[in-house]
């Protein structure tokens, strides 16, 4: 790699999304070598030095830090990965953006829009790179789904339905907050299932299909209070447990998205369908490597759902992996947002979703939360160009 240009990563957190995207970063230089700029896993942060320590021994970074301030400070990180509680995405990367760093963040973007807007305006006045670990867009089948509505081949688009069910919460004696349980704590999440699930739905939906104007939404707590980790004392629970929402889209169609974590049965459950005038496509998570397709135009005695198996080199980031009918999985869609990161660097272009693309996503996820309190329709004051 001594020919290319290092991008030296400073990772801030050591929980599953830190080794998702180490994992991500390791695989660049084995499967886009051509890439003229390459990672390299300089530094580390977590806060307790023995578990931030063995994970830089485990991953490969070459240092580590216990201070995020201090990693940013550093002369020798190029990009600065946050993968931390969505409560400190806003102090961290406004940081980072003073400093120089580019800057790859978790979703989603900040706990509130006003945050995400001074996000962005940090990001933009340091003209630094920046991009959001919206991985399912990632997925082949679903960068296929998007190409294949850029084509008009659906025709005028009627519908969008998508929905993410997980089951994990159900047990009233989970404790919020702390390691692996702050996504209970508002404090640290800022909302529950609406920026942890619905937030993916969302970002793949306008992508896809383009802005949403409005919505019409109604969440549910179920546990009311659980024991906070950090207090030792039971506290009111604030986080939704559940959501649904309504909306229109820019382009005339209308939407239906639902989350929660009170489907049992379900660990990660996330489909989606279009609807449109000459054909509808839909596709799930759990068969991420198949896009099921139908066409009205097909013949009579053949008309109905196929099913695309996504392995074929022309298809969407395939010609990266094995040969055709064999598969990939979860953790690729984050090896692709990466390449695609650095494959910006050599262009120039923005790698998508940026800030400003995010923003727009928790400006849905904002209004979804006071239609629901509010019990009323809210616009989102959203502008889409992603």
């Amino acid at each position: 790699m001594s020919n290319k240009k290092q991008i030296r990563i400073g990772l801030i957190g050591t929980g599953l999304m830190g080794r998702i995207h180490t994992n991500a970063y390791k695989r660049i230089p084995d499967f886009f070598p051509e890439y003229e700029y390459q990672p390299v896993l300089q530094a580390v942060c977590a806060r307790r030095e023995d578990k931030v320590k063995a994970f830089a021994a485990q991953w490969g970074y070459a240092s580590f830090e216990t201070d995020w301030k201090k990693l940013i400070a550093r002369e020798d990180i190029d990009a600065v990965d946050i993968c931390t509680p969505n409560s400190s995405h806003a102090e961290i990367a406004i940081a980072a953006a003073a400093a120089g760093k580019m800057i790859l963040c978790e979703k989603p973007l900040s706990k509130t829009v006003k945050e995400g807007e001074a996000m962005v305006e940090a990001v933009e006045k340091a003209r630094v790179k920046n991009t959001v670990w919206y991985n399912y867009r990632k997925v082949p089948a679903v960068t296929l789904a998007k190409e294949i509505v850029a084509s008009g081949k659906l025709g005028k688009i009627f519908h969008y339905r998508a929905n993410f069910l997980q089951d994990w919460t159900i047990n009233p004696e989970l404790p919020q907050g702390g390691d692996g349980l702050w996504r209970l704590d508002v404090d640290a999440a800022g909302s529950g299932v609406t920026g942890d699930l619905l937030a993916h739905c969302i970002d793949t939906a306008m992508w896809i299909n383009g802005g949403i104007k409005d919505v019409s939404a109604m969440t549910e707590t179920f546990v009311k209070e659980r024991v906070h980790q950090g207090s030792g004392q039971v506290q009111k629970v604030g986080i939704d447990d559940a959501c649904i929402f309504h909306c229109h889209f820019d382009n005339g169609s209308l939407g239906l998205f639902e989350a929660t974590r009170y489907a049992r049965g379900h660990k990660a459950l996330y489909t989606f369908e279009i609807n449109g005038e000459n054909a509808s496509i839909r596709w799930d998570l759990h068969d991420m490597n198949w896009l099921e397709y139908f066409d009205h135009k097909d013949d009579p005695h053949v008309r109905g759902w196929r099913k695309i198996h996504i392995t074929e080199g022309e298809q969407p980031y395939m010609k990266r992996w094995w040969i055709p009918g064999t598969s990939i999985g979860y953790e690729h869609s984050f090896i692709h947002h990466a390449a695609d990161f650095f494959y910006a660097l050599e262009t120039g272009k923005p790698c998508h979703p940026t800030f400003q693309d995010a923003l727009e996503t928790q400006k849905v996820c904002q209004a979804v939360l006071d239609s629901a309190n509010e019990k009323k329709w809210k616009d989102t004051g959203v502008d889409w160009k992603g």
